[in-house]
């Protein structure tokens, strides 16, 4: 079985990867991991080593299939934890995260299995983020955001990529919520500033960059 650090690193590649099979710098892996370089590499290498990743010097790190199945398993087993904190436990989405990290771990296959029953088997965790399927399948949809979509169309709010507390706080504050709808009346590259409007409420004003954090869909 990984150890919770080998999991924290192949889970931080399929995540920096995008779901996809690009190479993952390894400055990128050490920022996410909050680890020096020096650590990275010898991670990387061990990792190399029992078939989890495939390592190019001066390129990057890529995960092997064997290293994507740990690495799904894992994304999966945080997804469901956080929709289960939420859901059932109520806890409050922007804290739900830490204790996430620390269950994902610790869950058997079997655990899980009967987790996902009891919730209902969702798609996708409270931040809209897709669940891994038990067969190891990922939506890797690409989708527009609030700072790239068309002016003045119906569209839904489908996820929230920054997951910090303090923009959690703001989307919630002011109903930017996955499934909820709203369109974008204006977007103004000079001021670098989107305006948005529910359904209900005052327009309200977003920096492209914040506006860039929230994925959309067109409104069905």
């Amino acid at each position: 079985m990984a150890t919770s650090t080998v999991e924290n690193y192949l889970k931080h590649m399929l995540l920096l990867s995008e779901g996809g099979e690009e190479l993952v710098s390894m400055g990128a892996l050490a920022e996410a991991l909050a680890v020096v370089p020096g650590t990275v590499t010898t991670m990387v290498k061990a990792l190399a080593d029992s078939g989890h990743v495939e390592h190019r010097p001066r390129q990057g790190v890529r995960l092997t299939p064997a290293g994507r199945r740990v690495a799904l398993n894992v994304l999966r087993k945080h997804r469901l934890v956080e929709c289960f904190l939420v859901n059932v436990l109520k806890m409050d989405w922007a804290a739900v995260d830490t204790e996430a990290e620390q269950l994902e771990h610790a869950i058997s296959d079997e655990v899980l299995d009967r987790l996902d029953a009891l919730l209902g088997h969702p798609e996708t965790d409270p931040h809209g983020d897709p669940i891994p399927s038990r067969q190891g399948k990922l939506d890797s949809q690409v989708y527009a955001t609030l700072a790239t979509c068309v002016v003045e169309k119906p569209l839904r709010i489908i996820r929230i990529t920054d997951q910090s507390a303090e923009f959690l706080l703001f989307v919630e504050q002011n109903g930017l919520l996955p499934g909820e709808s709203v369109r974008v009346t204006e977007r103004n590259l000079a001021s670098g500033l989107v305006t948005a409007k529910k359904t209900a409420g005052r327009p309200l004003a977003l920096s492209l960059a914040a506006a860039g954090k929230i994925l959309i869909q067109p409104a069905r």
